[in-house]
């Protein structure tokens, strides 16, 4: 299988893209520079390439689009990407970084890219936070002042994230799955981690292959191998409607047709 991984630089993405090439399929890497992307290709040296794009800010993703339209099709494409908890940290767009990357660069990128035959969006177990009406979800009329350290804009895209597997499942027809990593011992993830980080990059792989649990179902969410439950305002197409059509008015990209 072509499969391309966003955010696989370091962490799950680099773990998971070393298992799949390990295991024969042609994974292409992404880093948000040169040097990065650099450092992704000595740790994984079996990669296929590492195409290299910054996601925070509309130009910056729709520009990573057309490059990876131009090394696809792809099998599967991980929506990887992502940040945590830090200060707002506004874009050239006048986003916060966090959303920019975890919720505006996945829709973008799935409307944008050549379709695939798999998509997946990477989650989290924080998503039970998320705000589910929806509101101010760019951050637009709270700004700075209310953002704190980021957890309630993390909580939210990461709800967005599994709302996408549904949403694009729907509209695309094809497999889509959301992926629950854990809290597992990375960067992200910090020393005193307790879940089990193979089983993590095994249900990575997994999902983006379509073997195993993941193969059994059109759309899920995964965690450690198996299904998991989720928010079950996730599946309600009224409000997927309502997230979509948001970042619509707010990249000025529509879902295709």
């Amino acid at each position: 299988m072509r499969i391309l991984i966003t955010g696989s630089s370091d962490g799950l993405g680099l773990l998971t893209a070393k298992l799949l090439a390990k295991n024969s399929h042609q994974v292409t890497l992404h880093a948000r520079n040169a040097s990065r992307a650099s450092d992704a290709l000595s740790a994984c040296p079996s990669a296929h390439n590492c195409l290299t794009g910054d996601l925070s800010t509309i130009a910056g993703i729709k520009a990573f689009a057309a490059e990876a339209n131009k090394h696809g099709p792809y099998d599967a494409v991980m929506h990887n990407a992502g940040l945590y908890l830090g200060p707002f940290r506004a874009t050239e767009d006048g986003l916060p970084a966090l959303v920019a990357v975890n919720t505006v660069a996945p829709y973008i990128l799935s409307c944008l890219m050549d379709k695939p035959s798999r998509l997946i969006y990477v989650s989290s177990g924080l998503h039970q936070n998320g705000n589910a009406a929806l509101t101010d979800i760019t951050w637009q009329q709270r700004g700075e002042a209310q953002w704190g350290n980021g957890a309630q804009g993390y909580a939210d895209s990461k709800l967005h994230n599994i709302m996408f597997g549904f949403a694009f499942n729907r509209k695309f027809g094809i497999p889509t799955a959301s992926v629950d990593p854990g809290w597992v011992k990375t960067k992200m993830g910090g020393p005193n981690a307790m879940d089990d980080l193979d089983a993590a990059v095994e249900t990575f792989a997994m999902v983006c292959t379509g073997q195993s649990e993941a193969g059994k179902k059109d759309v899920g969410h995964f965690y450690q191998m198996k299904e998991r439950a989720y928010r079950e305002e996730a599946e309600d197409v009224e409000r997927q409607e309502k997230l979509l059509k948001i970042l619509e008015e707010v990249t000025g990209v529509k879902v295709p047709e």
